[in-house]
């Protein structure tokens, strides 16, 4: 015994003289490694192997990044502090009076985040962003040109401009309340603090010429975005919970009848045989030959999409097989895989690839894989991997995301579903952030907010008060990442109000014919990183004159003073050139704010502005849309189904204005990934003097236009 207890102490003496990494406990400042022109990586101390983009498991676009211009570090280095206590990292930066801080994921009220206080936490939306979010993503961009990613799977406090330093350089002035009317009980703050509970965090920070730029390079850093099958950017439908096989045909008859756009149809809950939770086995009183009904679908132009969450019923196939590499606690009674273990993510595929990919269903849609914390696990819980529920909860959607991407990989098929929760590193996977929440200007706040974080967001359609509130909000669906309808609840149909059908059509007849600009803007966010929907503060000439703003906020004589207080929160640009006005019921009338130079009205070509404040009668039938002078926008006739985007489709390109105009027109198979082999068509549109070229950029034999007709929409 005595030599056994010996033993241990000349053990536990070798293993306390072994080298490890010190945590500092004092303020300090973070040393920064160039690795991409504007891009910089620091290690604060101890780092967690296990973070956001290790589970995203995609490398940087290198080739992209290297392309980039060089940069300057962009604020002053001994200003970022850093320090490590009672198992915290603090992280401080410095703000400017004239700053602006965007980003942090997807929120649903606000754009502007100074003067916030967020719990970076994934979870459901409750109506207030207090960073508790389907995407909470620690990423945030200043109006400075510069960005920083806090790559770390914990919760994270952040505070953009509220606390007041004592060393602050720009301290508040101390004031009387009992006599100054001029108090706040928010004095000013001159710095953004962040709390990780952890010894230590990764950090990259990017720099570049803009805000966008910036974006850009965050994006590709995480692996570049991504392009949908062209099935995917048709218009859907989900149906309700119990339909089954005969009554979704008579659900795509309708359409058909109807002449609407569809492409994709959703099956909810019902397709399994249990759900809440799920076996992942079809139920076969509804679907008694799954394969036969998957290829009628087909045979119809008709794609797939599967509801899902991703609890195991104890009455499936799946449970003994899963439960061994399952976390502690269940949810809905049903087991929690924890899919960062090979051995459970290669079961789950290979029943995916069994019983869904193989008889040719095109994707999923993964729900409640973000909150409630009254039937999620709690952050008490623990997997066999040794992650915490804490880790567990902020990258369980990257989880589901990689492992359905992995396998549509290995079939050569790309897939576009819906998603509950994401976080840093989604912006590579293809799939779309949707909820539970409903409020029609809330979802357009968040589809502005999304292009930030690398993030995309459709605020789909699920019932309305009135025919109006029904086509403002199929307008708006139609001019998101992905159009579709849910109507899991209650069945309604895009004539459900047939009071205003014929405008519904309209639009979704219009998305169809935007697909080849629609397209090219996806390519755009996969080889430069660019966010197909985006905020207007990222937009050229979207600039803010601060001074003129605190001088005064007339909006005649500083119309952006006017973005100030309203946060621009209800228009976006989709693409290079469309600025997207979305119209709300009950509203005659809306302004929408033009950057500087000139705009033109996308259905006449009018002339309609230049960097101002525009009001606009709304018309029922259309969605405000913009074009900015020398834009290009490329449309095909109207089709129901991309089915029918085939060879020699004709083509048709509106110019807008008198500038110079250049579009990158991009086509490929549309399915599969053969485009990241080289095998895709770009070509050069180009406007000049009243005449419009076409130049080859990059030539393969997928080229599915044909007859060209030049469109110049000048007034």
């Amino acid at each position: 015994m005595k030599k056994l207890i010996i033993a241990i102490l000349i053990l536990n003496i070798f293993n306390s003289c072994e080298k490890k990494p010190k945590i500092s406990t004092e303020t300090f400042n973070p040393e920064w490694k160039a690795s991409f022109p504007g891009i910089w990586e620091s290690a604060i101390n101890q780092p967690e192997d296990f973070n956001l983009l290790s589970v995203a498991n995609k490398a940087p676009r290198i080739e992209a990044l290297n392309k980039k211009s060089t940069c300057d570090f962009p604020v002053s280095e001994n200003e970022i502090k850093v320090f490590t206590k009672n198992g915290k990292t603090i992280l401080c930066f410095p703000l400017e009076k004239e700053e602006q801080i965007y980003g942090f994921g997807l929120n649903f009220k606000t754009v502007q985040q100074r003067g916030k206080i967020l719990r970076l936490h994934v979870d459901h939306y409750g109506g207030k962003d207090d960073g508790r979010t389907h995407a909470p993503v620690p990423f945030f961009v200043s109006s400075k040109g510069y960005g920083v990613l806090i790559n770390a799977a914990r919760y994270i406090d952040v505070y953009v401009g509220t606390g007041v330093r004592v060393d602050s350089k720009n301290p508040p002035v101390a004031k009387d309340r009992n006599t100054d009317k001029s108090w706040s009980s928010q004095p000013y703050s001159d710095n953004l603090e962040m709390v990780i509970p952890a010894n230590g965090v990764e950090l990259v920070l990017f720099a570049g010429e803009n805000m966008l730029d910036v974006v850009q390079r965050f994006n590709l850093y995480c692996g570049g975005g991504v392009i949908p099958p062209k099935w995917g950017l048709g218009f859907w439908q989900r149906t309700p919970t119990l339909y089954d096989e005969n009554d979704i045909q008579n659900e795509v008859n309708g359409f058909m009848q109807k002449n609407f756009p569809l492409d994709v149809i959703g099956l909810e809950p019902g397709w399994h045989s249990k759900s809440y939770p799920c076996t992942f086995e079809w139920d076969k009183t509804r679907y008694p030959n799954p394969a036969e009904f998957s290829k009628n679908m087909s045979q119809q132009g008709i794609h797939l999409n599967l509801w899902m969450n991703p609890y195991i019923s104890p009455d499936g196939i799946l449970y003994e097989k899963l439960l061994p590499y399952s976390g502690t606690h269940t949810v809905w009674s049903g087991i929690v895989p924890d899919y960062t273990m090979p051995e459970a993510r290669k079961i789950m595929q290979e029943h995916f690839q069994k019983y869904q990919l193989g008889i040719g269903v095109s994707g999923f849609k993964m729900d409640e894989v973000d909150g409630y914390d009254r039937w999620l696990w709690s952050d008490a819980a623990q997997f066999p991997s040794g992650l915490d529920g804490e880790q567990m909860r902020q990258t369980y959607g990257l989880q589901m995301m990689t492992l359905t991407d992995e396998i549509y990989r290995q079939k050569n098929e790309r897939t576009y579903g819906l998603i509950r929760a994401a976080n840093a590193g989604s912006v590579s996977y293809p799939y779309v952030i949707y909820n539970d929440y409903y409020n029609h200007q809330d979802f357009i706040t968040a589809l502005v907010n999304s292009g930030f974080s690398g993030l995309l967001w459709t605020p789909e359609v699920r019932a309305s008060r009135s025919g109006e509130e029904w086509l403002r909000r199929m307008q708006t669906t139609c001019f998101s990442p992905l159009a579709m309808i849910n109507a899991w609840a209650d069945g309604t149909k895009p004539w459900s109000f047939p009071e205003v059908y014929e405008q519904c059509r309209d639009v979704a007849f219009l998305r169809m014919q935007l697909l080849p600009y629609l397209y090219s803007t996806f390519a755009d966010y996969y080889f430069n990183g660019t966010p197909p929907f985006r905020a207007m503060n990222l937009e050229e000439g979207f600039a803010i004159d601060w001074e003129a703003v605190e001088k005064d906020f007339d909006a005649t004589e500083n119309p952006y003073s006017e973005a100030i207080k309203n946060e621009a929160k209800d228009q976006y640009m989709m693409g290079e050139f469309l600025l997207v006005a979305p119209v709300f019921s009950m509203e005659s009338e809306r302004k929408v704010i033009l950057p500087k130079g000139n705009w033109y009205d996308f259905y006449t070509g009018e002339f309609v502005g230049n960097g101002e404040i525009i009001t606009i009668e709304n018309k029922l039938d259309k969605i405000p849309l913009f074009v900015k002078d020398g834009g290009i926008i490329p449309m095909i006739p109207k089709i129901r189904q991309t089915s029918e985007w085939t060879a020699n489709t004709p083509l048709e390109i509106r110019v807008y204005g008198n500038a110079t105009g250049n579009f990158i027109l991009y086509d490929d198979d549309g399915k599969t990934f053969n485009f990241e082999k080289g095998e895709y068509t770009t070509k050069l549109l180009k406007t000049e003097n009243g005449k419009g070229t076409i130049e080859n950029i990059h030539h393969s034999d997928v080229w599915n236009y044909g007859e060209v007709e030049w469109n110049f929409m000048i007034k």
